[in-house]
């Protein structure tokens, strides 16, 4: 089974309830928990990493999207990139042989680019609407097969993802479905969590 698998949460900024969120998803299942803020200070990311990585311990790889910094601060499982962060490299030298993961939008040369320069996972989307990012590229369902076919590391598919939309994307071979408002936006993180979860039972 890939490393990266199964249901990938990603932290709303400024959630007021983060830690009480993240507990219920990891209690629903969740395999990845991604802590994005784009908005707190310093000091505040490094106090809540810290937090969120004691919750996931055991339970849930911790990945810090964007800073490299903080994620070697915390020791935590890994980083995700986006196209204007630091490239693999110097993430690599700064972080050893921690999770790498790069976003690679609706580009499968991109990918390709990202697992030979040592990426561990890459993700395409968005697939649907997504009020995260309203104005992200536009993927397909087709782009997940295509580099299931052409890639070794595991294929992440994020955008707009839904319980009731998600089941298309991994039947086009995603290994891991990511989620933002799908999860944490929800009346009932832990059981909605579930629902992804069981999808990949099918």
């Amino acid at each position: 089974m890939a490393l990266i698998n199964g249901l990938y949460g990603v932290t709303i900024d400024n959630d007021l309830r983060l830690t009480e969120n993240v507990k219920a998803a990891l209690a629903g299942g969740v395999s990845v928990i991604q802590y994005r803020d784009k908005s707190s200070s310093a000091e505040k990311k490094y106090d809540l990493a810290v937090r969120l990585k004691k919750l996931c311990a055991g339970k849930a790889l911790f990945i810090i999207n964007d800073d490299v910094s903080l994620a070697k601060s915390v020791d935590a499982d890994g980083v995700h990139l986006g196209k204007d962060d630091a490239d693999i490299h110097k993430a690599r030298q700064l972080l050893g042989d921690k999770i790498i993961g790069v976003s690679c939008y609706n580009e499968l040369s991109l990918a390709e680019k990202a697992q030979s320069e040592g990426a561990d996972y890459v993700a395409f989307g968005r697939f649907y609407s997504s009020t995260t990012k309203p104005a992200a590229i536009q993927a397909s369902p087709d782009l997940i097969t295509a580099a299931k076919k052409s890639l070794s590391v595991p294929v992440i598919a994020i955008g707009g993802i839904t319980v009731n939309n998600a089941g298309l994307l991994i039947e086009a071979g995603a290994d891991a479905i990511a989620v933002v408002n799908g999860l944490f936006k929800q009346p009932d993180i832990k059981k909605t969590a579930q629902d992804y979860c069981a999808l990949f039972q099918k």
